[in-house]
């Protein structure tokens, strides 16, 4: 069972206290943000960075479930494309050297230069441009259900349907689309259709909707789990099961208590 955890929760760790933690709680795989290589606001070397970072992972005997890419596609201005897809190429080549296929992707930020009725189109555009490179360097896109614009699952599959590339899928995470408003059975449909398409996971628990969601360890919500991790299993998912946990709690504590949910029943 491959186990993992996402980095950005444990603000009050450095990088390597994070990894520590990781490899003494005995998870095998850590989801990184694109920041932890690359500062952009910073003129630095982002592959040598990359191979630093790489030392400290496999040093810990770990290994690396996805690399998020932090980007911004709901773009339509062909400048602004361009910079975006440059820089998501960018991001694949870290991935690669940080051994992974994996990018956890962002749909994008909502704008008023781009109106809600074109959010795929403008997304879909992005990610068409991006498949030639990605098949060449066999790296898969997790469109993560996070923010505003990708956080209803018919729009997640719109977008997948619209790309027609099977590098192009989603990051699934189990918890946003309750944050967002949805109720649970909606939330149930969702992982039904979109399991098929999942690369990547956020097992993520919690209650209630924005602006009273309050995150919980796994299986101390009200999030459907195991109907979650059973139409996953159901697809033939096969990638990293990532816990990601908002818990009012110090994260080493509640996320110690994710992996023995994970263990007690994956």
């Amino acid at each position: 069972m491959k186990l993992g955890v996402i980095h950005y929760p444990f603000r009050e760790f450095s990088l390597e206290q994070f990894l520590d933690y990781c490899q003494d709680a005995g998870f095998g795989y850590v989801e990184l943000q694109c920041r932890d290589v690359w500062k952009e606001e910073e003129s630095d070397d982002p592959e040598a960075n990359a191979e630093k970072v790489l030392k400290l992972v496999e040093n810990r005997g770990l290994k690396l479930s996805a690399l998020a890419s932090g980007n911004d596609f709901v773009v339509l201005d062909e400048e602004t494309v361009k910079f975006q897809v440059e820089r998501m190429k960018r991001v694949c080549g870290l991935a690669k050297i940080l051994g992974t296929n994996t990018i956890r992707t962002e749909g994008g930020q909502p704008k008023d230069s781009v109106p809600e009725e074109k959010w795929v189109e403008a997304m879909g555009g992005c990610f068409q441009r991006c498949v030639e490179f990605a098949e060449e360097m066999d790296i898969n896109f997790a469109v993560d259900n996070h923010g505003l614009c990708t956080n209803d699952g018919d729009r997640q599959l719109k977008l997948i349907q619209m790309v027609g590339s099977k590098r192009v899928g989603v990051n699934l995470d189990t918890m946003n689309y309750r944050w967002f408003g949805h109720e649970i059975p909606t939330i149930n449909r969702f992982y039904e259709i979109l399991a098929p398409h999942t690369f990547h996971t956020h097992l993520k628990d919690g209650t209630g909707a924005r602006p009273n969601y309050v995150g919980a360890a796994l299986g101390e919500g009200e999030i459907d789990l195991a109907h979650a991790v059973k139409c996953l299993k159901e697809a033939g998912y096969e990638g990293v099961w990532c816990a990601e946990c908002e818990a009012a709690e110090p994260s080493d504590v509640a996320y110690r208590r994710c992996l023995q949910w994970m263990k007690t029943n994956l």
